[in-house]
């Protein structure tokens, strides 16, 4: 694994386990952490102060703004039709799909073992809970949970 020549890291990045993270023509905002074993691909934009736990995925159009804690094991994808072959059997290239951009509002948490399909928009605050696959838009300040995940009314202590 490897950080790529053409990274954009901000100031006091935090990468752990250097030798065990893969980032490429990404960004990185300032004062972000990163844990082992994540991979940011090409064209990925994390914000400042984020903070991205080991095993996670990010890929290619995906956006995640300031302050967003995404949790262990959490897969970004970008592609609606994923195919390994075109219709002649060809193995697909670049040119054979289109990306579909997904946008990480700030301070929105992604729990651990959490599936965003592409083209969604979590929104500013919001909460995803652990395991949960996102498939549609996010409000903001709304948590959702499950498979495919739906808003859940969250009681907040009373002191």
């Amino acid at each position: 694994m490897a950080i790529g020549e053409n990274v954009v890291l901000g100031d006091s990045v935090q990468i752990f386990h250097t030798d065990l993270v893969n980032l490429y023509g990404c960004t990185i905002g300032a004062e972000t952490k990163i844990g082992a074993f994540v991979e940011i691909q090409k064209g990925a934009f994390i914000g400042a102060r984020c903070k991205i736990s080991s095993h996670s995925f990010v890929c290619e159009g995906v956006t995640v703004e300031d302050g967003v804690f995404i949790g262990h094991g959490v897969m970004f994808t970008n592609d609606v039709h994923p195919r390994a072959v075109n219709e002649d059997g060809s193995l697909q290239g670049n040119n054979d799909w289109q990306t579909t951009e997904t946008r990480v509002k700030k301070y929105a948490s992604i729990g651990s073992g959490s599936t965003i399909l592409p083209g969604v928009t979590i929104g500013e605050g919001a909460m995803i809970g652990a395991g949960s696959v996102v498939i549609k838009d996010v409000p903001d300040n709304v948590t959702v949970v499950g498979n495919p995940a739906r808003p859940v009314s969250v009681k907040k202590n009373e002191s």
